[in-house]
């Protein structure tokens, strides 16, 4: 079982204990995200400052919670791509399969004609060889 651990972090300005079961780092973490999101909205909205505390307060939760939702499309559409992917490469994996056993098949078709095709040369030199000595004989 993992232990509880406790971090002192700085959030706005503010220092605070967290206590989890993540590590320091990660909350720490945790924390530098808060106060980069919060220098986000003062940087870029007008008169966030002049704001309360409830209302900046808020401001954060529905930009996070926006940034939530966003991010949990695109996880659901990378997992949707994924899967297409995956199905995709079992298509090709079928076809590479199909594709060697006529490869396989036309390799054994090359060498039976290869076969036949040295017995009718021999042949046709045995032909050949024996309508000159029929020739010759009657001259």
């Amino acid at each position: 079982m993992t232990t509880k651990s406790n971090a002192e972090v700085i959030i706005g300005g503010k220092v605070y204990t967290l206590s989890g079961y993540e590590s320091e780092e990660y909350m720490q973490k945790v924390a530098s995200f808060i106060n980069k999101k919060m220098e986000e909205l003062s940087t870029t909205m007008e008169g966030y400052n002049h704001l309360s505390m409830e209302q900046k307060s808020l401001l954060m939760e529905l930009n996070l919670t926006d940034e939530y939702f966003k991010s949990k499309e695109r996880v659901e559409q990378l997992e949707e791509d994924l899967e297409e992917f995956k199905k995709g490469q079992a298509e090709l994996k079928h076809e590479l399969i199909s594709l060697q056993i006529k490869l396989d098949t036309m390799k054994d078709s090359i060498l039976e004609l290869e076969s036949k095709n040295k017995e009718l040369t021999h042949i046709k030199e045995q032909l050949e060889s024996s309508l000159e000595e029929k020739l010759l004989g009657k001259v």
